[in-house]
């Protein structure tokens, strides 16, 4: 009987934290002198930490049968024996919360033109999708060819699927290609590798790619806690993908072509509108 698919691994700052407390409460289980209040506090502050992402998901609308799906499928892969140079798992998924915030910018910006850089398994892509009008594309750029296959499975089972068009390919090349094509879009939701973020952002807000008074998003903009609070396992210095973030949270908020919030959704969703 094959080993069942362990659960992703917190990766937000409030389940890491959620996870450390759990750690710290068990350690002091059996620790002879703790007050009962500090032991209360603990307790606490752990129940509030672990269940506000649980809960956040049981008060957002529920997602669509092909979303969920998509999310069963990308959990039931073995990522550990993918390969092509970049460490590919399953909690690169946006997932229900994000996917519903994307489905609501899409639906009260009124937005018809959606790139999407950094598709992985398609579920941000296919929320869009979903909130699309009539005629309404999500154009969606991808590394690993591998996986845009497995996506388009995914988008061929909705009906929503067909408003997907997916660029295979480095994402400055096909952004470049993109902007020398003319192509316009109303929103742009960007979660690829982080140490590429400054020249996406530079990019499309230097060519006409992002529309006048269009929405960029970014994904993974309070990276697991780093850009405040180092890296993991109580490493004082950041990784390099957490100083990109920090740099780039730094540069986004001293930049006048745009007007920008931090929303500490998730693993964190910076919004900035072209100004």
């Amino acid at each position: 009987m094959p080993e069942p698919v362990p659960g992703p691994r917190p990766v937000t700052p409030v389940g890491i934290a959620a996870a450390l407390l759990e750690r710290v409460e068990a350690g002091l289980a059996d620790v002879a002198g703790v007050p009962d209040d500090v032991r209360a506090d603990l307790a606490r502050a752990r129940a509030i930490a672990g269940g506000l992402e649980p809960y956040l998901e049981a008060s957002t609308s529920p997602e669509s049968p092909a979303l969920a799906a998509l999310t069963e499928r990308t959990r039931a892969e073995d990522w550990s024996g993918r390969s092509g140079g970049v460490r590919l798992e399953q909690e690169m998924l946006s997932g229900h919360v994000e996917g519903a915030l994307l489905q609501l910018l899409v639906r009260t910006g009124r937005a018809r033109r959606v790139l999407e850089v950094g598709m992985f398994t398609g579920y941000s892509a296919l929320a869009m999708a979903e909130a699309l009008p009539e005629g309404g594309e999500v154009v969606a750029c991808e590394l690993d060819a591998a996986v845009a296959a497995l996506a388009a499975e995914c988008f061929a089972a909705s009906p929503a699927g067909g408003r997907i068009r997916v660029e295979v390919g480095p994402a400055l090349d096909t952004l470049r290609r993109l902007a020398d094509a003319g192509e316009v879009f109303d929103l742009v939701f960007v979660d690829a590798d982080k140490t590429g973020y400054a020249a996406y952002v530079d990019l499309l807000l230097d060519t006409g790619l992002l529309a006048e008074d269009g929405l960029l998003a970014l994904d993974n903009t309070l990276l697991q806690g780093e850009p405040w609070a180092g890296g993991s396992d109580g490493e004082e210095q950041a990784s390099a993908n957490g100083r990109a973030v920090a740099d780039l949270n730094a540069a986004l908020a001293a930049d006048p072509r745009v007007q920008q919030v931090l929303v500490p959704l998730r693993d964190g969703v910076t919004l900035a509108r072209r100004v």
